[in-house]
C-alpha cells in the first residue's frame, strides 16, 4: 500500500478546499437562475401579506428572477420562520422577518433559534399598532377603556392576531405599563378579531395601521390610541399612548427580509441590494407610508443590529418581570 506523506494530504485538503470556495462563488455569480420563494409567515389580510407582495413584486424587477409570495401563517409567525431556517441556505427561499422573531426568543419555546438559524438581510420598516374599539362600544377614550377595567378586573379582553405577534405583545405591554387586568384572548389573524370586536364579545384589539386603517375607515371601529412614538399622518386626531400619560410606550412590528443562516455573502448582497432598490420604488413608498410605515437600517449590517437590539429589549423586560414567558 503507498503511504500518502502529510504533506501532500495538506495540499489535497488545500485543494478540496479551494475547489469548495470555486464552487461556491460560482453559484453566486450565477444567482438567481431560478424563482425564489418568498415566506409570509402570517395569515392573509394583514399587513405582513400587503407589505410581503408589493415588496415581492418590486424585488423581482432588480434581482432578474420572480418572487413568489408564499402564505404559511401559525404560531406568532414560527411555523414559516422554522421552514425558512430550515431550508437550504442558497439564497431561493426567504423569510419576511418581523418582531416577533426577537419576542419570541424570550417568550416561548422554540424549535429553533433566530440568531443561529437566520441572518438578517435588509431591513423593510416599521408598522405601529392602533388601539381599536367597535364603534358601538361605550368607552370613547383610553381613559374610559381603563377606568373600566381597573374597576371590573379581570372582565374586559383584547384580542390579538395570535400569541407573540405584536398584536399581542402591544396589548401585554400596555397591561404592564398602565396596571390594568385585562384578559387575552389570541386569534389566528386580526381579521379573526374583527367581528367578535364589533359585536362586543372582545373589548379592544391593537392591530396593525395598515389593517386597522380599512376597518376604521368602514366605520365598524373607533381608534383610541396609537402604539407609535409619534402621531401618524394619516390618523393625526389619534394621540400616542406615551403622550395619554405613559411616556416611553412604543411599540409595533418590524418587517425585513431574512435568509438561512449560511446563505453566501455574495448571494446575501444582492437580496440586500434589491430590497433596498424596492423600497426606493414610489408605489412601494406610498404602500408604506399609507400602512403607517417607518423607517428601519435597511443594509445588512444595521438591520442586524437593529434585529439584535430588539432581542435583548425584549430579554430585559421578561428579566425585570414586566412580561411573563408564555407557556
Amino acid at each position: 500500500m503507498q503511504i500518502i506523506k502529510p504533506t501532500i494530504m495538506a495540499r489535497l485538503g488545500a485543494a478540496v478546499g479551494l475547489a469548495a470556495l470555486l464552487c461556491a462563488g460560482a453559484g453566486a455569480q450565477t444567482y438567481p437562475n431560478k424563482p425564489i420563494r418568498f415566506v409570509v409567515p402570517f395569515a392573509p389580510g394583514g399587513t405582513a401579506e400587503i407589505v410581503g407582495r408589493v415588496m415581492g413584486q418590486e424585488m423581482q424587477k432588480h434581482i432578474g428572477q420572480s418572487v413568489i409570495v408564499e402564505l404559511k401563517p401559525g404560531a406568532g409567525g414560527n411555523i414559516g420562520a422554522e421552514m425558512v431556517a430550515h431550508s437550504e441556505p442558497d439564497g431561493y427561499t426567504l423569510l419576511l422577518g418581523s418582531s416577533s422573531l426577537a419576542s419570541n426568543i424570550s417568550l416561548m419555546k422554540m424549535n429553533f433559534d433566530p440568531r443561529k438559524d437566520l441572518v438578517a438581510v435588509a431591513g423593510i420598516s416599521m408598522v405601529p399598532n392602533i388601539l381599536v374599539v367597535g364603534s358601538d362600544s361605550p368607552y370613547k377614550t383610553m381613559a374610559d377603556l381603563l377606568a373600566a377595567a381597573r374597576a371590573q378586573p379581570g372582565k374586559l379582553t383584547f384580542g390579538s392576531s395570535g400569541p407573540g405577534t405584536s398584536s399581542h405583545l402591544s396589548g401585554e405591554l400596555f397591561k404592564a405599563v398602565t396596571g390594568a387586568d385585562i384578559l387575552h384572548v389570541p386569534y389566528k389573524g386580526s381579521g379573526q378579531v374583527y367581528p367578535d370586536l364589533i359585536s362586543g364579545r372582545v373589548d379592544m384589539l391593537f392591530d396593525l395601521q395598515g389593517s386597522a386603517l380599512y376597518q376604521i375607515g368602514g366605520g365598524k371601529v373607533r381608534p383610541l390610541a396609537t402604539s407609535a412614538a409619534r402621531r401618524s399622518q394619516a390618523l393625526p386626531d389619534v394621540p400616542t399612548i406615551a403622550e395619554l400619560g405613559y411616556p416611553g410606550y412604543e411599540n409595533g412590528s418590524w418587517l425585513g427580509v431574512m435568509a438561512p443562516a449560511g446563505t453566501p455573502p455574495a448571494v446575501v448582497a444582492r437580496i440586500e441590494a434589491a430590497t433596498a432598490k424596492a423600497l426606493q420604488a414610489q408605489d412601494v413608498r406610498d404602500r408604506i407610508e399609507q400602512i403607517g410605515g417607518q423607517p428601519i437600517p435597511v443594509d445588512t449590517q444595521g438591520f442586524a443590529r437593529y434585529f439584535e437590539n430588539d432581542i435583548l429589549r425584549w430579554q430585559k423586560l421578561v428579566e425585570s418581570g414586566s412580561l411573563k414567558p408564555m407557556q
